[in-house]
């Protein structure tokens, strides 16, 4: 297999460190993309993302922490492991530090001695070979592996350049620091193998019914661009979630969908796609992580009960009380997030399954079929039971029916309702938010229509009680045109003290020394956060700031979208950062709301 040193990916990434513009990101990538053989471009591909593969194929832990991770550069570079944490401390994180101890190697390395170095150093070291000895350290298990481990990423980083060795610290320590997202990815591989970017949606489209940018990226760079286009879901693989937007107005969430639609329960639970080969069985999160050892009731459920033999169907996992039947929060499910003793977790919260779509039947993708017809051929292969069945949904062309359904489904312990199109057009649309589903909760204990997940991308040390804690949140929506986060609050409320007392343990793994290259922000927190963690919020209401960037300019020139008296209540774990709010939903609930504001009549004082 041909090959490319490993210096042109770290040369690459150290550049786009110093850049913000995504424009000038995808240059980058294009240019790194042309020089990569076809047949390790997924590597190349998985590198820049950070990971050895996708996440829901289990990627395990590399198992090098901060202490053995010390100990490797200490032993490359034949200093003490002091020396090691000092200049890290001094630089401000481990990569600079080994970044600095190898250029004082080359440094000293005089003649014929640094032509050997330096030849060593950017020859011998390519992207496969430090590709495998990753992966080598992410698989060794078992007695002696702790030793293994440190032997393996001392040689790396004995055998690398400086920037190569800053390259490898930072990707053990999973901080790559350049802010690159899948759709700067995927504009780059337009550009690069799609012939511009006209493919990109092209490219978006395979990406989403197969959850693997690499695989995509190797498709097209060895067969083209007509093979991607013929991709589609397999069983085994996930695929990116469809999305909804929000609406509070059953008027205009009728109007929205075409005049009718499916309206059906929206279940306080934790997403499902549910993948069956025979009796293989195989459950993702809607982050697409793979949770089927959390679930073997359901696997068990699922072989019962669905009649085919290669299937990929959706539904929501709920947990409920089996004395009353009655439906248990979201909250009570993660207790079957433990690795250990699940049988005792399958006892204490029993789960329901209810099932809403079908994206793939023996051999035929149904993403591309229009909804009427999905949901009919799922309730044709399910065997329902008490514990097993479809969403309860009712098909509706009037405000006044849909508004009678959502207070049922509320009252059944129903979060709220989904309403779903059901024209020839209403495909289902993985990866995509749109208008094609529409969520409608109303939290009543707010004058806000709903409540917004957005994502942590900094911290404000606590003062009084709270001091030698963190004390609040910068919180942010996501901005999926230009794929960056933009901030929208301050949360400080709504922690019980136990929250408050995990923050610093629940940060530390995503702590910077700066704002993330993703994260368009004004407000200076105390720590600035790499964006991955998200938090349900609730506010009074949505005003403008002049201070924050949520769609800074959309409404008014000089003015973000803010929420007044924001309020935590809940952290969404199985949501990704791209999962959360978007600035444009904010923008179309402030529309809302000022709307509302300005028709409602007021009483004279």
């Amino acid at each position: 297999m041909v090959d490319m040193p490993l210096r042109l990916l770290a040369e690459t990434m150290d550049k786009l460190e110093l850049i913000t513009a995504r424009t000038q990101m995808v240059a980058l990538l294009v240019n790194l993309f042309k020089a990569t053989p076809p047949d390790i471009i997924d590597k190349v591909v998985y590198l820049v993302q950070g990971v050895l593969w996708p996440d829901w194929r289990g990627m395990p832990e590399l198992g090098v922490g901060e202490k053995l991770l010390v100990k490797a550069i200490s032993l490359a570079c034949n200093v003490s492991e002091r020396e090691v944490e000092q200049l890290a401390k001094q630089t401000g994180d481990l990569g600079k530090a080994v970044e600095k101890l190898k250029q004082q190697l080359q440094s000293k390395a005089t003649g014929a001695t640094l032509f050997a170095f330096t030849q060593k150093a950017s020859t011998e070291l390519t992207v496969l070979s430090a590709y495998n000895t990753l992966v080598k350290i992410a698989t060794t298990q078992g007695e002696g592996s702790k030793d293994l481990k440190i032997r393996l990423t001392a040689g790396l980083i004995r055998d690398s350049s400086p920037k190569e060795a800053k390259f490898i610290v930072r990707f053990i320590e999973g901080k790559l620091r350049v802010g690159i997202g899948d759709a700067t990815i995927m504009d780059a591989l337009a550009t690069t193998f799609g012939g511009g970017a006209f493919s990109r949606p092209i490219i978006e489209r395979a990406y989403n019914l197969r959850a693997d940018l690499g695989e995509v990226a190797k498709i097209l760079a060895t067969q083209g661009l007509e093979a991607i286009k013929t991709i589609k879901p397999e069983v085994g693989v996930p695929i990116r979630p469809m999305l909804a937007e929000r609406l509070s107005d059953p008027r205009e969430i009728l109007v929205k969908v075409g005049g009718e639609g499916f309206v059906e329960y929206k279940y306080d639970g934790e997403r499902a796609q549910i993948h069956k080969k025979n009796n293989n069985i195989w459950i993702y999160s809607r982050r697409l992580e793979n949770i089927t050892h959390q679930y073997p009731d359901v696997v068990q459920k699922v072989i019962d009960h669905v009649k085919a033999d290669e299937v990929i169907i959706e539904g929501e996992i709920v947990t409920y009380d089996p004395e009353t039947g009655e439906l248990k929060p979201f909250q009570e499910l993660m207790h079957r997030k433990r690795k250990h003793d699940i049988h005792l977790a399958i006892k204490e919260y029993p789960v329901k399954v209810f099932l809403f779509d079908l994206l793939y039947l023996n051999g035929k993708d149904y993403t591309v079929e229009p909804l009427p017809e999905r949901r009919a051929t799922l309730e044709k292969i399910i065997e329902k039971s008490d514990d097993f069945t479809i969403a309860e949904y009712v098909k509706t062309n009037t405000p006044e029916e849909l508004e009678k359904f959502f207070l049922k489904a509320i009252s059944e312990g129903a979060e709220g309702v989904m309403i779903k199109a059901i024209h020839k057009d209403a495909v289902y649309q993985a990866g995509t938010r749109g208008w094609l589903w529409i969520k409608y909760k109303r939290d009543y204990k707010s004058e806000m229509a709903d409540t917004v997940d957005l994502v942590v991308v900094g911290a404000f040390h606590g003062k009084g009680r709270r001091g030698g804690k963190y004390g609040a949140l910068l919180m942010a929506a996501y901005n999926e045109e230009k794929d960056v986060f933009e901030t929208v609050c301050k949360v400080g409320s709504g922690f019980k003290d136990e929250d408050l007392d995990r923050l610093p343990e629940l940060l530390k793994p995503y702590i910077r020394d700066r704002k993330h290259p993703r994260v368009v922000a004004e407000m200076e927190p105390d720590v600035w956060t790499d964006p991955v963690l998200v938090a349900e919020v609730i506010g009074a209401e949505l005003t403008l700031s002049p201070i924050h960037t949520c769609a800074r300019g959309v409404i008014k020139s000089d003015a973000g979208i803010s929420i007044r008296f924001p309020r935590f209540i809940r952290w969404r774990p199985d949501k990704r950062p791209e999962d959360a709010t978007t600035s444009r939903e904010l923008v179309e609930m402030y529309s809302r709301q000022l709307k509302k504001i300005t028709i409602e009549p007021t009483t004279e004082p």
